[in-house]
């Protein structure tokens, strides 16, 4: 899971450096804290899911049904709270990161 993660950030940071050269500051930042809307959660649940994995009893599904139902929580309220909070918001780069993010583990399917 790590490296889905860490490929989404960098994701997350290259579209974040288009949206800034295309569109000024305010898109980078929107770009930003759209991608780190769905880095943060999907790096929190694959935590969640490696501690699990590493105590000594079995992994219990419900541990991984509770984890994606918190880390789709957090991930709206995430973007609601950027949505709401951020001024210049740029919402075209926000969701345009948000979804590079989301899709980037397509790139780790065509590396081998």
């Amino acid at each position: 899971m790590l490296p889905v993660v860490l490929l989404q950030f960098a994701t997350t940071v290259i579209a974040s450096i288009i949206a800034g050269l295309i569109a000024g500051m305010p898109a980078l930042y929107s770009a930003l804290l759209g991608g780190l809307c769905c880095v943060v959660p999907n790096g929190l649940f694959a935590l969640r899911l490696f501690s699990a994995a590493q105590k000594s009893e079995s992994v219990n599904p419900m541990t991984f049904f509770i984890g994606e139902f918190i880390k789709i929580a957090l991930t709206m309220a995430l973007l609601g709270a950027v949505v709401w909070l951020y001024r210049d918001l740029n919402l075209l780069a926000l969701v345009a990161a948000f979804i590079v993010a989301l899709k980037s583990y397509i790139i780790l399917l065509f590396r081998h």
